[in-house]
């Protein structure tokens, strides 16, 4: 698959809590983890509160797109979970009690089902269910869309059920690897010509330029593409760079080199 034929993947994170500050979001790094080991790779981000209308909107644009997404958060039977309800709205569906998702709620409480347990079960017409193996209360798919609880012990093998059930054609692991360069002693001026160069002669390959935050004069460049072609990329890049910025090339562990340069100020 060429790399302009594969889908966009996005997350979105709901509630108000991630926005007031009350909670800080653990799913990103996670998704980004389980993407990695699956050779995907996450294309966007939303974050948004417990507003219904907001919410409806940018389901109904997410929709609209082809892109695969993961939504977290709002599924639960409290007031203030109200995803089930927008997505459908967004879709123009009604919302129905899923005969797979009920049976698991009735199995799971026996005698003491109630409406409101019932009510996690209430999916737009014409979902999935998403199996869950924490506590049973079904996450839902529909169309590119899957949406799973907010809670990471929950979500997170959720998650891993969708990309290998849904998507086995998209997974390609050890397909995408990333390779870091760390310079010090320079800012990322003086490489921008020789960062164009690079992209000129690998224009496949997905180049990164992070310069410390910290004051300090060092910058981080990173190559990821397939394996073979990230080799080809990196062996250039470090040629290159031991002809402008002559030194010492030293080992900092996995990935990761160390090119101390003598680049002046800029």
């Amino acid at each position: 698959m060429q790399q302009s034929d594969k889908p966009h993947f996005g997350i979105i994170l709901i509630g108000d809590e991630l926005l007031n500050g009350r909670k800080q979001d653990g799913h990103l790094a996670a998704v980004i983890e389980r993407f990695a080991v699956r050779g995907l790779e996450l294309n966007w981000v939303r974050m948004i509160g417990d507003d219904p209308q907001l919410l409806t909107a940018t389901l109904a644009q997410t929709f609209a797109s082809n892109d695969i997404v993961l939504s977290f958060g709002g599924i639960g039977a409290t007031p203030d979970d109200r995803t089930r309800q927008c997505a459908a709205g967004a879709l123009g569906v009604e919302i129905a009690l899923h005969p797979e998702a009920e049976a698991e709620i009735r199995n799971v409480f026996n005698n003491q089902v109630t409406p409101q347990r019932l009510r996690m079960g209430e999916f737009p017409v014409g979902s999935r269910i998403i199996p869950n193996p924490i506590n049973r209360i079904a996450g839902f798919s529909i169309h590119r869309h899957h949406f799973v609880p907010g809670f990471p012990r929950m979500a997170w093998p959720m998650v891993e059920w969708v990309l290998d059930n849904e998507y086995p054609h998209l997974l390609a692991p050890g397909s995408v690897v990333q390779e870091n360069l760390l310079l010090v002693n320079t800012s990322e001026g003086p490489l921008i010509p020789l960062m164009e160069e690079l992209l000129a002669s690998y224009p496949d390959l997905t180049l990164a330029c992070l310069p410390n935050a910290d004051g300090k004069r060092e910058v981080e460049l990173s190559l990821k593409g397939t394996p073979a072609r990230v080799e080809l990329g990196m062996a250039m890049l470090r040629q290159e760079l031991q002809a402008l910025f002559p030194g010492m090339l030293e080992e900092q562990g996995a990935g990761i080199m160390t090119i101390a340069t003598g680049a002046a100020r800029v």
